[in-house]
Protein backbone atom coordinates (compact mmCIF):
# COMPACT_ATOMS: atom_id res chain seq x y z
CA UNK A 1 0.00 0.00 0.00
CA UNK A 2 1.33 2.97 -0.90
CA UNK A 3 0.94 6.87 0.40
CA UNK A 4 0.83 9.97 -1.64
CA UNK A 5 2.95 11.98 0.09
CA UNK A 6 3.79 15.58 -0.82
CA UNK A 7 1.09 15.79 -4.19
CA UNK A 8 1.51 19.35 -5.87
CA UNK A 9 -2.53 19.64 -6.29
CA UNK A 10 -2.80 20.72 -2.88
CA UNK A 11 -6.28 18.97 -2.55
CA UNK A 12 -7.36 15.51 -0.38
CA UNK A 13 -4.86 12.93 -0.92
CA UNK A 14 -6.69 10.27 -3.23
CA UNK A 15 -8.02 7.57 -2.04
CA UNK A 16 -6.85 3.70 -2.19
CA UNK A 17 -9.77 1.55 -2.87
CA UNK A 18 -7.52 -1.96 -1.98
CA UNK A 19 -9.38 -4.09 0.68
CA UNK A 20 -7.03 -5.43 3.13
CA UNK A 21 -6.98 -9.24 2.87
CA UNK A 22 -4.91 -9.99 5.84
CA UNK A 23 -7.68 -10.62 8.47
CA UNK A 24 -9.42 -12.82 5.81
CA UNK A 25 -6.07 -14.58 5.24
CA UNK A 26 -5.99 -15.33 8.95
CA UNK A 27 -9.38 -15.92 9.29
CA UNK A 28 -9.07 -18.76 6.82
CA UNK A 29 -6.04 -20.32 7.67
CA UNK A 30 -7.88 -20.73 11.91
CA UNK A 31 -10.78 -22.68 10.07
CA UNK A 32 -8.32 -24.80 8.04
CA UNK A 33 -6.12 -26.00 10.78
CA UNK A 34 -9.80 -26.24 12.92
CA UNK A 35 -10.95 -28.58 10.48
CA UNK A 36 -7.49 -30.49 9.86
CA UNK A 37 -7.40 -30.95 13.86
CA UNK A 38 -11.02 -32.08 14.02
CA UNK A 39 -11.43 -34.96 11.15
CA UNK A 40 -10.86 -37.93 12.23
CA UNK A 41 -7.95 -40.47 11.33
CA UNK A 42 -8.71 -42.72 8.25
CA UNK A 43 -8.22 -46.25 8.74
CA UNK A 44 -7.42 -48.20 5.57
CA UNK A 45 -7.83 -51.79 6.65
CA UNK A 46 -8.54 -55.11 4.85
CA UNK A 47 -10.39 -57.94 7.03
CA UNK A 48 -8.64 -60.97 6.42
CA UNK A 49 -9.62 -64.59 6.98
CA UNK A 50 -6.97 -65.66 9.16
CA UNK A 51 -7.04 -68.73 11.05
CA UNK A 52 -7.18 -68.82 14.61
CA UNK A 53 -4.08 -69.13 16.77
CA UNK A 54 -2.62 -72.13 17.53
CA UNK A 55 0.08 -72.45 20.62
CA UNK A 56 0.67 -76.06 19.46
CA UNK A 57 3.39 -76.63 17.26
CA UNK A 58 2.59 -78.76 14.20
CA UNK A 59 3.01 -82.56 14.93
CA UNK A 60 4.03 -83.25 11.19
CA UNK A 61 5.46 -81.82 8.39
CA UNK A 62 2.87 -80.04 5.85
CA UNK A 63 2.37 -82.32 2.83
CA UNK A 64 2.62 -79.82 -0.09
CA UNK A 65 2.21 -80.21 -4.28
CA UNK A 66 4.73 -77.54 -6.32
CA UNK A 67 2.65 -76.68 -9.42
CA UNK A 68 5.46 -75.30 -11.91
CA UNK A 69 4.28 -73.20 -14.81
CA UNK A 70 6.90 -72.70 -17.41
CA UNK A 71 7.47 -69.88 -19.53
CA UNK A 72 5.45 -71.35 -22.55
CA UNK A 73 2.56 -71.87 -20.17
CA UNK A 74 2.95 -75.66 -19.61
CA UNK A 75 2.16 -76.74 -16.42
CA UNK A 76 4.22 -79.39 -14.04
CA UNK A 77 2.55 -80.94 -11.12
CA UNK A 78 5.40 -82.26 -8.68
CA UNK A 79 7.58 -81.79 -11.58
CA UNK A 80 5.66 -84.28 -13.84
CA UNK A 81 3.95 -82.31 -17.28
CA UNK A 82 0.21 -82.20 -17.74
CA UNK A 83 -0.98 -82.93 -21.31
CA UNK A 84 -3.84 -80.09 -20.68
CA UNK A 85 -5.84 -77.92 -18.40
CA UNK A 86 -8.00 -80.80 -17.76
CA UNK A 87 -5.26 -82.68 -15.99
CA UNK A 88 -4.42 -79.60 -13.93
CA UNK A 89 -8.18 -79.70 -12.56
CA UNK A 90 -8.35 -82.92 -11.88
CA UNK A 91 -5.30 -82.96 -9.94
CA UNK A 92 -6.97 -80.01 -7.78
CA UNK A 93 -9.89 -81.79 -7.58
CA UNK A 94 -8.40 -84.40 -5.95
CA UNK A 95 -6.48 -81.78 -3.44
CA UNK A 96 -9.71 -80.15 -2.95
CA UNK A 97 -11.61 -83.31 -2.02
CA UNK A 98 -9.13 -83.93 1.02
CA UNK A 99 -11.56 -83.63 4.11
CA UNK A 100 -10.94 -82.08 6.76
CA UNK A 101 -9.92 -78.86 5.57
CA UNK A 102 -6.58 -78.32 7.60
CA UNK A 103 -5.67 -81.85 6.31
CA UNK A 104 -5.55 -80.08 2.87
CA UNK A 105 -2.50 -80.01 1.16
CA UNK A 106 -0.58 -77.18 0.16
CA UNK A 107 -0.64 -76.05 -3.21
CA UNK A 108 2.26 -74.45 -4.13
CA UNK A 109 2.28 -72.18 -7.33
CA UNK A 110 6.06 -71.24 -8.97
CA UNK A 111 5.39 -69.27 -11.81
CA UNK A 112 7.79 -68.97 -14.88
CA UNK A 113 9.22 -65.45 -14.64
CA UNK A 114 8.81 -65.07 -18.42
CA UNK A 115 4.97 -66.80 -18.09
CA UNK A 116 1.69 -64.75 -20.01
CA UNK A 117 -0.22 -63.81 -16.82
CA UNK A 118 -3.22 -65.59 -18.30
CA UNK A 119 -1.28 -69.08 -17.81
CA UNK A 120 -0.80 -68.20 -14.07
CA UNK A 121 -4.51 -66.84 -13.36
CA UNK A 122 -6.06 -69.76 -15.15
CA UNK A 123 -4.40 -72.35 -12.58
CA UNK A 124 -5.07 -69.33 -9.29
CA UNK A 125 -8.78 -69.00 -10.80
CA UNK A 126 -9.46 -73.37 -11.30
CA UNK A 127 -8.07 -74.00 -7.95
CA UNK A 128 -10.13 -71.42 -6.17
CA UNK A 129 -13.03 -72.55 -7.92
CA UNK A 130 -12.41 -76.26 -6.89
CA UNK A 131 -12.52 -74.85 -3.10
CA UNK A 132 -8.81 -75.61 -2.41
CA UNK A 133 -7.85 -73.47 0.76
CA UNK A 134 -4.08 -73.98 0.85
CA UNK A 135 -2.78 -71.88 -1.88
CA UNK A 136 0.23 -69.87 -2.64
CA UNK A 137 2.44 -68.49 -4.50
CA UNK A 138 6.80 -69.42 -4.26
CA UNK A 139 9.58 -67.81 -6.27
CA UNK A 140 8.62 -63.99 -6.27
CA UNK A 141 11.97 -62.97 -5.70
CA UNK A 142 12.26 -63.46 -9.48
CA UNK A 143 10.15 -60.75 -9.86
CA UNK A 144 12.17 -57.77 -8.59
CA UNK A 145 14.96 -57.05 -10.93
Amino acid sequence: MGMNVGSSSGGEPDVIMDVNTTPLIDVMLVLLVMLIITIPIQLHSINLDMPPPNPNAPQKDPVFHEVMIDFDGTVYWDAVAMPNHDAVEAKLAEVAAVQPVEDQPEVRIKPNKLVDYGSVAKVMASAQRLNVKKMGMVGNEQFLK
